[in-house]
């Protein structure tokens, strides 16, 4: 019994011997392959040394025969071959893909990359009033080989990826004037005409304003050459895309707009899209509880509602992400299928929420302070008639109110940039018809 027992214990050491040996050999076996990993990146068979040894040829074949390689051996070995190369493709393309999240981690240190970094995780919730959802989305991936004279020109002229552009034909010429000069007088350089024909071309170029002109395309090129300000402003949603797949956020401006200061140092940058409104006060501005009597439901006679006077589609910043993008698609594609107001298609698809039938748009959005970025009816109808109001000074006037959109904005000039106290008196809250 005791030599039997010697002898299952000899047995026990003896495997438990060899169970090392082998978990040895498994992880220097791991360790040398992550050592090759790193220093053979393109595997150990590359190419080159796949084409060396197709020009051995046959010599090869017939060696191997010699020393008693057997055909299914070869297989064997050639199958091997084959699983490495897939697999070095493989770790190339992880390694690829990690180097681009490496980049947009170290290109924005912001919000919007940030939440990049953090897609897909799952996070508990911290205490209660310290939660706060990521709202800013992550920019795309500029495509340069979509435009490369626009992405030449923006090169040269946006500033950190930002800039100011406006669509103009020959019929707001004189607006375009007094806009560019505000702009110049502010000492904004990142600012961007997109001339809709010949002849705004060659005045800016006159009076060294940054200029592009599109390539020829019919279906834009009738509307931007004769068409009025509404038809024009349609436009612009299918040409500010090729700016934000070049990764380039912009300030959309109309002309009808004059500059007092740089607006990019007002700018929040933590949503898809921010817009100066049409409201005149908080309430219009910004949203209010508007409550609906409606007396022949008795004691349910009240229904509440919320409202938010809309955003002008004349002015607005415009990040390069997906919901933005998405937003000028829907905003173009209807357009071009109805015949509607660019701004109220500009309000419903930023606005309408997700119901039976339709989805809705998944954009964040900021509504500028109405004060900053002024519309010229708060101009007109308060802001020049109180003492204390005057005193401020706007980034922006824009004369989007009234017809009479020359003389008004020559006038904010007088009033905001020369110091003539009583150039805005002469005209009234509204138009006269």
């Amino acid at each position: 019994m005791a030599g039997r027992r010697d002898g299952l214990l000899t047995r026990d050491k003896g495997q438990s011997s060899r169970g090392s040996r082998i978990a040895v050999a498994i992880v220097i076996g791991v360790l040398f392959g992550c050592v090759f990993a790193v220093f053979y990146p393109h595997g150990l068979f590359s190419s080159d040394s796949l084409t060396q040894s197709r020009r051995i040829g046959k010599s090869d074949v017939q060696i191997g025969s010699s020393s008693c390689e057997s055909p299914e051996r070869i297989n064997i070995l050639k199958s091997d071959i084959q699983s490495l190369l897939e697999k070095n493709a493989e770790l190339n393309k992880q390694v690829k893909g990690l180097t681009e999240n490496l980049r947009l981690a170290e290109q924005g240190k912001d919000n919007a990359q940030k939440q990049f970094l953090v897609l897909g995780e799952k996070h508990k919730a911290g205490p209660f009033g310290t939660v706060k959802g990521l709202r800013t989305n992550p920019t795309v991936i500029p495509d340069e080989s979509l435009n490369p004279r626009l992405a030449k020109i923006l090169e040269e002229v946006a500033i950190q990826k930002e800039i100011i552009v406006a669509l103009a034909n020959s019929n707001v010429k004189s607006m375009l004037e007094v806009w560019f000069t505000s702009i110049k007088n502010v000492g904004i350089p990142n600012y961007l005409v997109v001339a809709l024909d010949d002849h705004i071309e060659e005045f800016c170029k006159s009076n060294d304003v940054p200029v592009y002109k599109r390539d020829p395309d019919k279906g834009i090129d009738s509307i931007a050459q004769t068409g009025g300000n509404h038809a024009v402003s349609g436009l612009k949603f299918r040409i500010l895309r090729e700016f934000l797949q070049l990764g380039y956020s912009v300030l959309l401006s109309d002309v009808d707009i004059v500059y007092l200061q740089n607006p990019f140092d007002y700018i929040y940058r933590d949503s898809d899209v921010e817009s100066m409104t049409d409201g005149h006060n908080n309430m219009t501005a910004y949203g209010y509880n508007d409550v609906f009597d409606e007396p022949a439901m008795g004691w349910a006679r009240y229904a509440h509602t919320m409202r938010i006077w809309v955003y002008n589609s004349g002015f607005f910043y415009i990040r390069p992400t997906l919901p933005s993008i998405e937003l000028l698609d829907r905003v173009a594609g209807r357009l071009s299928r109805e015949n509607s107001w660019d701004q109220a298609v500009f309000n419903e698809e930023l606005f309408y929420p997700s119901h039976p039938g339709y989805d809705g748009l998944h954009a964040a959005k900021r509504t500028m302070d109405y004060y900053l970025f002024m519309n010229s009816k708060v101009l007109f109808k308060t802001v020049r008639k109180d003492a204390k109001l005057k005193k401020l000074k706007p980034v922006i006037v824009h004369v989007n109110y009234h017809p009479d959109k020359l003389p008004r904005m020559k006038a904010v000039v007088e009033f905001y940039v020369n110091g003539k106290q009583d150039a805005l008196e002469p005209f009234p809250d509204g138009s006269q018809w």
